[in-house]
């Protein structure tokens, strides 16, 4: 039987089959789902921010799994010790909308983080299988780690599988 594990705003986990991870309230924010079929292995991130070098002078310790460059490089190292192997992993990505219209378009948050994330994942020689990302709205996304299937869902009921 499997069982539904949640990963929450700028948090990350990892399954195996036959479970399922989810993430709520997609806005600006990207899903990643990390993938090894062969090793039965997947994991999810929700990112939040795109570099944690952008930082400026916290006044508290930074929860590095809300960003692109840090959050999937410890993701990776996690499937990585749970028995992924590094050459068969894929990735699905969802979300980076833009929620609210802006007359400047440098505050485009969704899109820097698609960016980041696309970037993060090529440099570390992830190949992207499937996306459903930009446009100006939410998004929820289930991840099954058995058959690699991501769903995307909308408030207004629109469902994409890839």
């Amino acid at each position: 039987m499997s069982k539904m594990i949640n990963v929450g705003i700028s948090d990350l986990n990892i399954a195996k089959v036959p479970d399922i991870l989810v993430t709520y309230a997609l806005g600006s924010c990207v899903g990643i789902c990390l993938h090894d079929r062969s090793n039965g292995i997947g994991g999810m991130a929700h990112i939040m921010l795109p570099y944690s070098k952008e930082v400026r002078n916290p006044s508290s310790p930074i929860n590095l799994r809300r960003y692109a460059d840090t959050g999937i490089a410890e993701l990776l190292q996690m499937m990585i010790r749970n028995g992924a192997k590094f050459p068969s992993i894929t990735a699905k990505i969802a979300g980076g909308a833009q929620m609210f219209e802006t007359k400047i378009n440098t505050f485009n948050i969704g899109e820097r983080n698609i960016e980041a994330v696309k970037k993060v994942l090529s440099v570390n020689g992830i190949r992207i299988i499937a996306e459903d990302t930009g446009q100006n709205f939410g998004r929820t996304v289930f991840f099954d780690i058995k058959t690699g299937e991501m769903q995307v869902k909308t408030a207004s009921s629109r469902l994409v599988i890839l």
